[in-house]
């Protein structure tokens, strides 16, 4: 190289002849959004930054908060969306999503680690009665967003959810759930998904349309979580639908308390999946070990609920219930509902199952409302196509 081109490339890039380990354990001390900026220095910065070789070493991105929705009307006649940080500050975010286009209406459905799945209903134009229901994914983090048509089937959804892993790839899934319901003899109300519609982003359409004959029953108010390419629901009889970005599906039975009171729910921690059971006076959390096996749930905690609030929250009274778990940390969030004159309080804590500790996040209002989205901000260009 002449000697005028290396001081160029010198003065722009000082750390040239570090060797690359070296800046890798540089980089690695720095936090995690600095990390994302540092991928902005150069072509090499961003190859080391992004090499999956150097993803443990480098710091990753973590649980910030939970988007969720509010009793109370919006003067638009909406439900008003609400972020609640749970890691102080360090990702402001805009709850409205004012970055995004107007509209006559807009729902957020779904959260995939740093993606948020919304559905956007435009206003009628003059001269014609029809609206248009479409999709939006963004990252509130960025202001980064793509749309995309709804099918025929969307206006009938009351349920889509969103499938997202940026450690495997950049792309990401929708699956309109198109649902049938069914009340029995109680009076309980039964989801049922009848037909299942898959969009994906690498694709830019609606690759796969299913129908099956038998519908799967999924646990009203249960939640879902995606997991190395396969979407996973609470479904009913002790079991959870796996359903993969191709279509095919499967049921995994699960173990059950036989006085279960709550509804069981899923969630992605550690690189595994683990589930939670309300027992009448204790919860249990499972683990999957291998989420290509059967039946192969082992025992993680179990603990009664005076231990898990103490006396204070511990009444007959109190309603419990696990939002989500941390990604990276052995630590489940729980929401507990306590009356208060008139109207419940609801609070967020956050309970560490090595330790047994308990933490007070804060208070959630009388107006909450599930479900609880847990967001972790992802600072890169995600939607490679988006705007």
């Amino acid at each position: 190289m002449a000697r005028g081109s290396m001081e160029t490339e010198l003065m722009s890039d000082p750390t040239i002849k570090l060797p690359d380990d070296l800046l890798v354990e540089i980089v690695s001390r720095v936090p995690y959004k600095s990390t994302c900026c540092c991928k902005c220095v150069s072509t090499r910065w961003r190859d080391l930054v992004s090499h999956p070789d150097h993803r443990e070493k480098l710091p990753r991105s973590t649980l910030a908060g939970f988007f969720y929705k509010t009793r109370g009307m919006g003067r638009d006649g909406r439900f008003p969306h609400v972020y609640q940080s749970v890691s102080g500050n360090w990702c402001p975010l805009d709850a409205s999503l004012s970055f995004l286009p107007e509209c006559e209406k807009l729902d957020i459905l779904d959260c995939c680690n740093d993606l948020l799945l919304c559905r956007r209903r435009t206003a009628r134009k003059k001269l014609d009665h029809r609206r248009t229901l479409e999709y939006v994914v963004c990252n509130p983090a960025t202001e980064k967003w793509v749309t995309f048509p709804a099918t025929q089937y969307s206006w009938l959804v009351d349920d889509a959810r969103l499938g997202f892993d940026p450690a495997f790839s950049s792309h990401f899934h929708v699956f309109d759930l198109v649902t049938v319901v069914a009340s029995n003899l109680n009076y309980k109300y039964d989801y049922r998904i009848k037909k299942v519609e898959i969009y994906s982003s690498k694709a830019g359409g609606w690759t796969h349309h299913i129908v099956w004959d038998n519908p799967i029953e999924i646990l009203c108010l249960s939640g879902g979580t995606f997991f190395s390419g396969v979407l996973y629901l609470c479904a009913d009889n002790n079991s959870v639908a796996a359903v993969d970005v191709e279509s095919n599906c499967r049921i995994i039975p699960i173990p059950t308390s036989p006085d279960a009171r709550g509804v069981p729910n899923v969630y992605v921690s550690q690189g595994q999946l683990y589930l939670t059971d309300h027992g009448s006076s204790e919860l249990s959390i499972w683990v999957l070990e291998d989420s290509i096996g059967e039946n192969c749930w082992t025992m993680k905690l179990k603990v009664s609920y005076l231990q898990l609030v103490g006396v204070e929250y511990s009444s007959a009274g109190e309603h419990y219930g696990v939002i989500s778990a941390h990604p990276e940390h052995d630590e489940i969030f729980i929401t507990v509902e306590s009356a208060s004159g008139f109207f419940s309080q609801m609070k967020l804590f956050s309970y560490e199952m090595d330790s047994k500790e308990l933490r007070f996040v804060c208070d959630l209002g009388w107006n909450s409302r599930c479900p609880y989205l847990p967001y972790v901000p992802l600072f890169s260009e995600s939607l490679t196509d988006g705007h």
